[in-house]
């Protein structure tokens, strides 16, 4: 593909998510959507190959089956009560739908099938562009509509969601689709908090998305696609290998990283809510995701694998590997924790 008609892509791709965000209107807001689902299809399918195909009509048939329950739920709602507005109150058949559609947009379980599939038939880069900029737009309506949705589904659906993320990601050997589980687990942890406290919400989303980038561009660099290849990241560069190391980490949420922030909070506020089972049961299943994280940074950082000498000299091969631009979200995805109390005011 071009650069000029990659650049124009990416334009309508941003142009789809801001007019969502942006909108108050329903139909504008499925308007933004179907630019958003019409712009990543042909970026799945860039790389010519049956599996790239596959992910493209995966993600093709379950975006438009969500848009489309989108725009009935909009327009059952419409025909009740004459409002197109998104933040007036939705009758009863029509926030079912808009949660059933929204679940299925962001991949929350059970509606989660497609995405491990859609991302391991991704580039990297495509896989990364799913996993974090296409969130943004489902997040932004259930911003807006949140106290017309039922708080039980979306609390059950957040606990399914990282019990889910924790026990699939358990067996993965390639690194897209540990990261796929790894995205319906914190999704499942902003469901839980959504219809409570949307600010923890957005935090959780940024965070999310700045600890997502970070270890997306490492893997991006060193061009890791399994378990096996992130073995060698330490004879690419040295600097490389600890931010991985680190981004991974706090990505799984230990407590002196950046990570540990969005959880911290979110365990606090459900157990002043009386959510103590619940949280208890998810808690548990963030060990679960915590072991996959660990293994990865195990395999990046700790160990010596097996190597010829050639191996050794990695880095000479890829003199203009350079990993200046991964600092800043490197930087802010660990070390953001000392600064939990100026987020908050």
């Amino acid at each position: 593909m071009s650069p000029t008609i990659y650049m124009i892509i990416l334009s309508t791709l941003a142009t789809g998510t801001i007019i969502t965000m942006t909108s108050y209107h329903w139909l504008m807001a499925w308007v933004g959507l179907e630019l958003n689902t019409l712009a990543i299809i042909p970026i799945i399918s860039t790389m010519h190959h049956p599996r790239s195909t596959e992910a493209a009509t995966k993600y093709f048939l379950t975006q438009a089956a969500a848009s489309a329950l989108i725009l009935f739920s909009s327009m059952t709602n419409a025909w009740n009560t004459g409002s197109w507005d998104i933040t007036q109150p939705l009758t009863s058949p029509s926030h079912i739908l808009l949660t059933m559609a929204l679940a299925m947009k962001l991949g929350l379980a059970p509606l989660h099938f497609w995405l491990p599939e859609v991302i391991q038939g991704s580039t990297m880069t495509t896989a990364f562009i799913i996993t974090t900029w296409q969130k943004i737009a489902p997040m932004s309506l259930i911003f807006l509509t949140m106290n017309n949705l039922s708080t039980s589904v979306f609390l059950l659906m957040g606990l399914l969601s990282s019990l889910v993320g924790g026990w699939g990601g358990l067996n993965q050997t390639q690194t897209r689709k540990i990261m796929a589980y790894s995205s319906i687990a914190h999704l499942g942890w902003m469901a839980t908090i959504s219809s409570i406290m949307t600010n923890i919400l957005i935090m959780n989303l940024l965070i999310y998305l700045i600890m997502t980038t970070s270890v997306f561009l490492s893997l991006i660099i060193s061009k890791s696609k399994t378990i096996q290849d992130t073995t060698s990241t330490w004879t690419l560069s040295p600097t490389l290998t600890i931010i991985m190391l680190l981004s991974l980490l706090s990505l799984g949420g230990l407590p002196p990283l950046t990570g540990f922030i969005p959880k911290w909070l979110i365990m606090e506020e459900l157990i002043l809510q009386n959510f103590n089972l619940l949280i208890s049961m998810m808690a548990m299943s963030s060990l679960l995701s915590l072991y996959f994280y660990l293994r990865l940074t195990y395999t990046t950082a700790l160990t010596l694998s097996p190597n010829t000498t050639q191996t050794k000299f990695k880095w000479r091969f890829y003199p203009n590997t350079s990993t200046m631009f991964i600092i800043t979200p490197a930087t802010i995805s660990i070390f953001l924790l000392p600064m939990t109390p100026l987020i908050l005011l």
